[in-house]
């Protein structure tokens, strides 16, 4: 089934009979909401309460066990004091729910949730400074740490072989290289893979374990106002490509969606690293690693981006909005060279700890 297929197409009347049915709610309001493979509903009930109605495509629908697990997390970040999102239960008392819909494509069952909805602004669209990357990478550290804590019986199911989106997947990139023929990044990307095969997976035992969120990006962080000038963190958004990984990887990923679109984009890595290091200082092997993780994910942002447009061109727009930004930051990092970018971060990272130090000490 292609991913065109499997995508969800309800309409608004749809949307608001589901929110109706399943959770007893009467919309006031029902709007969409841009999404990469599932279907999103802003709903407004006439009770006055937010919600996003999240309608899974229907081939994550087919493992529920894994989103049981998702929507478990999610919980549990809450109750641990982390702005994640919760699930409204239905009025059976579910988390969740299998819908047959005809989207166009024949009945399929699609996994229905209802989602808290989360106050903010994505963090792409505020001016990012040092200060608020460093709270992103605190964040994601936390983040990380707290789930070490968390139990479930199936969480077994986060072991995602050849899950094409963790970053141990890179290898696998290789069978869509024919997406860049003609593009010159085709080459940087195909000496990335390479590089990823030599010093990446042989030292894969030596990168401390973790549940990864693996979509720490600048749309699914919320932020919201926090005096006349700074920000603090207000929501954690969409679970869909956790899985069993490394703290290291979560960190790349963090650093690589944060310089998208921000005006000193080697600059940022320095803030995240510190806002990351005061939670969890990395070890010498993942340090080591960290500057081709960043590449690696903005080869797997680029090359699954533009294979994903094959399939769906009508939402190009949507899908390239990072991927675009992406190819230019991954030809400045791949040509201002590991050396210099490891000094920037680093370097970068230790004054930043070392000024907030001063600043604490003097406040």
């Amino acid at each position: 089934m292609s991913v065109k297929e499997s995508k969800p197409n309800l309409t608004i009347s749809q949307a608001t009979d589901i929110t109706g049915r399943l959770f007893g709610l009467t919309a006031s309001s029902v709007r969409p909401l841009p999404s990469y493979d599932d279907q999103n509903f802003h709903v407004v009930s006439s009770e006055g309460g937010q919600y996003v109605l999240k309608v899974m495509n229907s081939a994550d629908s087919q493992n529920p066990t894994l989103l049981e697990v998702q929507t478990h997390t999610m919980n549990f970040l809450w109750q641990k004091g982390l702005p994640a999102q919760t699930a409204v239960p239905t009025v059976t008392g579910q988390l969740m729910s299998f819908e047959e819909i005809d989207c166009g494509f024949g009945v399929q069952k699609y996994l229905v949730r209802l989602l808290t909805f989360l106050p903010g602004t994505t963090i792409a669209k505020v001016t990012c400074t040092p200060q608020l990357l460093y709270k992103a990478g605190r964040t994601a550290a936390t983040m990380d740490t707290t789930l070490l804590q968390m139990e479930h019986p199936h969480l077994s199911v986060l072991q995602r072989e050849n899950f094409i989106w963790s970053l141990a997947s890179v290898p696998l990139l290789e069978q869509f290289l024919s997406v860049l023929d003609g593009d010159p990044m085709q080459e940087v990307v195909k000496k990335v893979i390479e590089q990823f095969k030599i010093h990446v997976v042989p030292k894969l035992n030596s990168f401390r374990k973790c549940i990864n969120h693996g979509d720490f990006n600048n749309h699914n962080v919320l932020v919201e106002a926090d005096g006349p000038s700074s920000y603090r963190i207000s929501g954690i958004l969409d679970f869909g490509d956790m899985s069993n990984g490394y703290f290291v990887f979560e960190l790349a990923i963090t650093i690589n969606y944060m310089m998208i679109e921000r005006p000193r984009p080697l600059a940022v890595g320095a803030a995240v690293l510190a806002g990351w290091e005061s939670v969890i200082p990395l070890n010498p092997e993942e340090r080591d690693v960290l500057y081709l993780l960043v590449l690696s994910r903005f080869c797997q942002s680029l090359v699954l981006a533009r294979y994903t447009v094959l399939q769906q061109p009508e939402n190009e727009e949507y899908l390239m909005i990072m991927a675009r930004p992406g190819a230019r930051l991954l030809q400045l990092l791949w040509e201002t060279g590991r050396d210099e970018v490891e000094k920037i971060w680093f370097n970068g990272a230790a004054e930043f700890l070392q000024n907030s130090h001063i600043t604490d000490t003097e406040g």
